[in-house]
Formats: structure tokens, C-alpha cells, sequence
């Protein structure tokens, strides 16, 4: 496999669009990132340790469009929803 590598004169939306819009990678995040994206006083219902790792599911722009407990749920609920996660080292 080819490593992806992003030219910097393509613009985010044209990077994006290179492997079309059902394209997704997965990635580990900190609860404390989610949480600090999060608008004030959203949050306060769950239990999260701010060091806990979950796993988000992105567009290739790099947009969150799920968080999820675990790597194979995060890839899991991508195939179920037609997306196409790719691996991205």
C-alpha cells in the first residue's frame, strides 16, 4: 500500500474530495479533546476519564462524524453506514 501524503497546494475541501465523500479513517482521541470541542456545559452527563482513549471516526478533511468506545466499533459502525474506512499511518 502507498502512503497517502497530503500536497500542500491542494486546499482541505479538494483533499477531501480525492477519495470521495464515503471515505472515512479512524483515530484515536482523548475524552479531554472531545470535551474541550464540546460546548460549555455539554458533557456533564457522562463519565469520562479525560485520559480515556476512544476512537473517532473522520473525514478525510479531518471532520469528526462519530466517536465511538473502541477501534473495531468505530470501523464497525463506519461499514455500516457505507463508508469506506481506510487505514492511515
Amino acid at each position: 500500500m502507498t502512503p497517502v501524503t497530503h500536497d500542500p497546494a491542494l486546499t482541505t475541501e479538494a483533499f477531501a474530495a480525492l477519495g470521495g465523500p464515503d471515505m472515512v479513517y479512524v483515530r484515536p482521541i482523548t475524552a479531554a479533546e472531545i470535551l474541550a470541542d464540546a460546548p460549555a456545559g455539554t458533557g456533564q452527563d457522562f463519565d469520562l476519564s479525560p485520559n480515556q482513549v476512544l476512537y473517532a471516526v473522520c473525514r478525510a478533511d479531518g471532520a469528526r462524524l462519530a466517536v465511538l468506545v473502541d477501534r473495531d466499533t468505530a470501523i464497525a459502525a463506519a461499514l455500516a453506514h457505507e463508508l469506506a474506512p481506510v487505514s492511515v499511518h
